[in-house]
């Protein structure tokens, strides 16, 4: 069983919820188009700390939802991906720290994997502008349909998410304004995986997300929530729970971005407030 829609969704509700506080908050205002990269980024992203879980590449076969994505491409980077990260594994592990065969939520599922995506996918949207953010978004936009669509993905197949990826990275790539950072793609990126990591704490295996704080001597302890609430990938919990919820916060979430609806929902209040008084 996977948790691919969930982080997927997970992703895209944390984006959108953060975006409404930074307006209200902060005042900073996201146009439509900034809006919709970062959540589709942030949506994207959630599922990338599962490219350490690697399948047949060969065979085009097994692996994580997200090494699936685009085919035998997707699970050779995959592949790459579970062998650099075991290998960072094996070097920096504690005499505390067991023995592994794979690198299955190891050093993607850490929050300085997080922070380095995030700040390196930043810096190459601020010094390359459009093309990077073109060439960033067909990889976040494939991981978004897979995750959000799964179901639908599966049965398409991964060249027609291939060629809608591509369709979006074309267009973007035409129609964004040029000379523009867009360093706020680096933010959704780093926040995505966050998300991801948060969603595998409550499960029972958890995820080594403090690397390399030491902890009871060990490097790669892994953090989680006790095994009596922790639930399982796959589980009715997720599906009738979880996901219910998720897409209920980023509904609410991009209904109040808008100022025409804060309006309405402040008028609201107001008027419930001078009838309760």
């Amino acid at each position: 069983m996977v948790m691919g829609p969930t982080h997927a969704v997970s992703g895209a509700a944390a984006w959108l919820v953060a975006s409404a506080v930074a307006e209200t908050a902060f005042n900073f205002h996201q146009g439509p188009t900034t809006l919709a990269l970062g959540t589709v980024a942030c949506t994207g992203a959630a599922l990338l700390p599962d490219l350490d879980c690697s399948g047949r590449v060969l065979k085009n076969k097994g692996g994580a939802t997200v090494a699936r994505t685009f085919g035998v491409a997707s699970l050779f980077l995959a592949e790459c991906v579970e062998k650099f990260s075991l290998g960072v594994y094996k070097i920096t592990r504690s005499k505390k720290d067991g023995k592994k065969s794979n690198g299955h939520r190891t050093f993607t599922h850490t929050w300085l994997f997080a922070a380095l995506l995030g700040v390196g996918v930043g810096a190459l949207a601020y010094n390359f502008g459009r093309p990077a953010v073109a060439a960033m978004m067909f990889l976040l936009t494939g991981l978004a349909i897979r995750g959000v669509m799964n179901d639908w993905a599966k049965k398409q197949g991964w060249w027609i998410i291939t060629l809608i990826s591509l369709a979006v990275a074309v267009g973007l790539h035409q129609e964004l304004p040029d000379h523009r950072p867009y360093v706020v793609l680096g933010a959704a990126v780093g926040i995505g995986c966050v998300v991801h990591t948060f969603g595998d704490m409550i499960t029972k295996m958890g995820c080594p997300v403090l690397f390399p704080v030491p902890i009871q001597k060990r490097r790669w302890k892994d953090i989680g929530v006790p095994d009596k609430i922790a639930i399982r990938a796959g589980s009715k919990v997720e599906e009738k729970v979880l996901m219910p919820l998720f897409v209920t916060i980023a509904v609410a979430a991009l209904l109040f971005t808008s100022a025409e609806v804060r309006g309405t929902v402040g008028g609201w209040m107001v008027a419930a407030g001078n009838l309760i008084g």
